[in-house]
């Protein structure tokens, strides 16, 4: 396994997570991001990877509206296949999207919804040598869980996931028993710590500051065979500026103690 940060589309963070002797970066266009001001800059950020020796292990688009009561969203569908065309020109193995949910329909069409969207987009990455992924957050996605995945999931083999275990722990679901059933499906994994008290998120501090059983779940990463990236996900409200600094730094040095 690998690890790595999700960061900022901008050279520079190539040369700090070189510093920190990580092996790669995830960036995140989300539906508030521009995607071709993105699909601009992949030349230059595609020469500091090479410079710095640090690749892009995921590309990925949260939130975005997929599908929608008259069909497959076209214009996401091109976002979507701009950001597989950056992930080849990047040398980056993963694109990582989700399916929304649209109220009107049964969730019937909406399966069939998401897997017409999907299968289009994994047409495409093939073409290009990128892997399509779901991710397990329900921001604007309803494939988070194991109903919706041995639906999608098991009509489309090709189709992994990227996991991270706060998103099922917030969720009251079992992540070491989703990673157990589905970890062979995994593609990407983020490292987010997460704490609930009193059955309400507290915060998401560093992994290793958290209540997630990081080494039983390394354990059945190991026990998968996955063989992929570790994106450590800085997302707290309270770990910002230098102590979100030194959390980094924490988590780097925790996990790294997990991988063999």
């Amino acid at each position: 396994m690998k690890l790595g940060i999700i960061a900022d589309a901008v050279t520079e963070r190539f040369y700090d997570a070189q510093a920190k002797g990580l092996e790669f970066l995830e960036f995140c266009i989300n539906v508030e991001k521009d995607v071709d001001a993105f699909a601009a800059s992949v030349p230059e950020l595609k020469q500091a990877s090479e410079k710095s020796g640090v690749g892009v292990a995921s590309i990925g688009r949260w939130g975005s509206e997929r599908i929608n009561a008259q069909g497959v969203n076209a214009e996401e569908l091109a976002q979507s296949r701009k950001l597989i065309d950056a992930a080849a020109e990047l040398g980056c193995p993963n694109f990582v999207c989700g399916i929304n949910y649209v109220e009107e329909l049964s969730y019937f069409d909406n399966v069939k919804l998401a897997i017409e969207f999907l299968s289009a987009v994994i047409e495409y990455g093939a073409s290009k040598g990128v892997a399509v992924s779901t991710y397990n957050c329900n921001w604007n996605n309803f494939v988070d869980n194991e109903e919706a995945w041995k639906l999608v999931h098991g009509h489309l083999p090709q189709l992994g996931i990227k996991f991270d275990p706060s998103h099922s722990r917030y969720a009251g679901r079992d992540y070491l028993k989703e990673a157990s059933n589905w970890g062979d499906k995994f593609r990407h994994v983020h490292i987010k710590g997460s704490v609930i008290i009193d059955g309400q998120r507290f915060d998401d501090p560093p992994a290793g500051l958290d209540q997630t059983d990081w080494g039983t779940f390394m354990a059945v990463l190991y026990g998968k065979g996955y063989e992929g990236g570790l994106s450590i996900e800085p997302h707290s409200d309270v770990w910002k500026g230098d102590l979100g600094d030194r959390g980094v730094q924490f988590t780097i040095e925790y996990m790294r103690k997990l991988i063999f």
